[in-house]
């Protein structure tokens, strides 16, 4: 079958995109990456008919577009997902791929067509409640909930954790992040602050997600232990750009 590659605008491909969050259900992190202009969009096409799309960003350098981090197509084309991907490497001359692992179709392709492949980040939902106390312990809004740091845990006075949320992801998911001051690490603020933040988030009739390096243990602890649990994680490789089969 023959397909065509064409770069699109975001209007074009924003009725496969609502497709794609819609069946997806979860947060997806390169949701930003459009309202911001980060990325530029692909139409896939058979016969004057879209099919599907994809989106490229920068891997290191956010006005660079060689990396491909959105792939999305109608499910009567997706059996041949590995026919369209190809062509959309090469229409869009991308080196590298990233992606959700959650995110099962670009994922697939990426362990099918990438190499040297690497998480960079565990990505984390909410799983279930938690009821912990510090004593003296308050968690504080801010009068300004826009502000960075617009919540607080504080102790006697003293701000001992900041955090907030990053609204610029897919609804009805909202990105959790908070800070504890370093004299006050590992005695349960942190804990209390994402507990606390959750419930937030669900005043805000959001869902709360939360993401940290693959590499920060203590910060995934932290995040098990507050009632999160693993999704998924970011992947990245290196597209072999060329395959001989055996």
């Amino acid at each position: 079958m023959e397909f065509d590659i064409v770069k699109a605008q975001e209007a074009d491909i924003e009725p496969h995109r609502r497709l794609f969050l819609a069946e997806a259900k979860f947060q997806f992190i390169y949701n930003k990456c459009h309202g911001a202009g980060w990325v530029d969009n692909y139409l896939f096409k058979f016969e004057e008919r879209s099919v599907g799309y994809g989106s490229v960003w920068g891997k290191d350098k956010r006005e660079d577009r060689d990396t491909i981090c959105e792939f999305f197509l109608d499910q009567p084309f997706r059996k041949y997902a590995r026919q369209i991907f190809d062509q959309f490497i090469k229409a869009a001359n991308a080196g590298f791929v990233e992606c959700q692992t959650n995110d099962i179709l670009l994922a697939g392709m990426a362990f099918e067509s990438a190499k040297n492949i690497n998480a960079e980040a565990i990505l984390f939902e909410t799983a279930y409640e938690t009821a912990f106390t510090i004593e003296g312990a308050q968690f504080v809004k801010s009068k300004n909930p826009d502000e960075w740091d617009a919540y607080s845990i504080q102790n006697n006075g003293e701000v001992v954790a900041t955090g907030g949320f990053i609204w610029n992801y897919n609804f009805p998911y909202i990105d959790i992040y908070y800070e504890v001051k370093e004299n006050f690490r590992k005695q349960g603020y942190g804990v209390l602050i994402m507990q606390e933040l959750k419930k937030e988030a669900y005043r805000l009739n959001r869902l709360p997600a939360a993401r940290c390096n693959v590499k920060n243990q203590a910060s995934k602890a932290l995040l098990l232990k507050a009632g999160m649990r693993v999704c998924g994680y970011i992947i990245i490789g290196e597209i072999i750009k060329e395959i001989n089969p055996a």
